[in-house]
């Protein structure tokens, strides 16, 4: 088993999150660019999304567990498999990284370097949604890992590119990835006003995750039928 030191760590944390907020954003702005069609806007935003996230995972979990998400971070350490120091700084990296996205898609795109979102996502649906979205990840990647470990890019991938369409806030499902979407007017966008709720039920739902999983994934002996 490979072991990398935590300065590796916290670069492939910064880097994952950084290009996955640049997916997300970038292809916002594309779709956005390219048609008027909401629904076909927001599958040029979904399919990019899913498919960074598979290789992203594939690419720099060996590196750091590719958490790439302060909720997910924080389900681990709850677990006792991160310690509460470097959960800490995962997260800080993850948060710059996902800055970092939001500049590099910016760019890309000839807008300006930050720009705070106007694009309102609040109310009790939205935070629902969001809580369902970030219990279903928890749920994909702790089973996951449980059953079928090299399939989590995969499965990760693909219950995005679901929840995308099946929640109501289009799954931000992370802490990190909806601060940078604050800081961009794009598509993919959200007011910073409505950051807390949003992030509210990303935690709350990532640990009802853990709770459920953690209950569910647990035999109480081994039957033979």
């Amino acid at each position: 088993m490979l072991v990398f030191d935590l300065p590796r760590r916290l670069v492939a944390e910064g880097l994952g999150t950084a290009l996955l907020v640049a997916t997300v954003v970038g292809s916002g702005i594309m779709a956005e660019t390219l048609t008027k069609d909401a629904a076909l806007a927001l599958l040029g935003n979904t399919l990019p999304t899913g498919a960074i996230l598979v290789v992203l995972i594939t690419i720099l979990g060996p590196i750091s567990g590719a958490h790439f998400n302060p909720a997910v971070t924080l389900i681990f350490a709850l677990k006792r498999e991160l310690s509460v120091g470097t959960g800490l700084v995962y997260v800080l990296a993850q948060i710059a990284g996902g800055l970092v996205g939001a500049i590099t898609a910016h760019l890309m795109f000839a807008l300006p370097m930050l720009d705070a979102s106007l694009k309102i996502r609040t109310g009790g649906a939205q935070w629902f949604s969001e809580g369902i979205a970030a219990f279903g990840l928890v749920a994909t990647i702790l089973a996951g890992i449980r059953f079928q470990k090299e399939a989590v890019p995969w499965l990760v991938g693909l219950y995005i590119i679901a929840a995308y369409w099946f929640t109501a806030s289009t799954s931000f499902a992370n802490p990190a990835v909806a601060i940078a979407r604050s800081f961009t007017n794009t598509f993919s966008g959200i007011r910073p006003h409505d950051l807390p709720g949003f992030i509210t039920a990303e935690v709350c739902g990532a640990m009802v995750g853990l709770a459920v999983m953690s209950w569910l994934l647990r035999p109480e002996h081994d039957v033979r039928f």
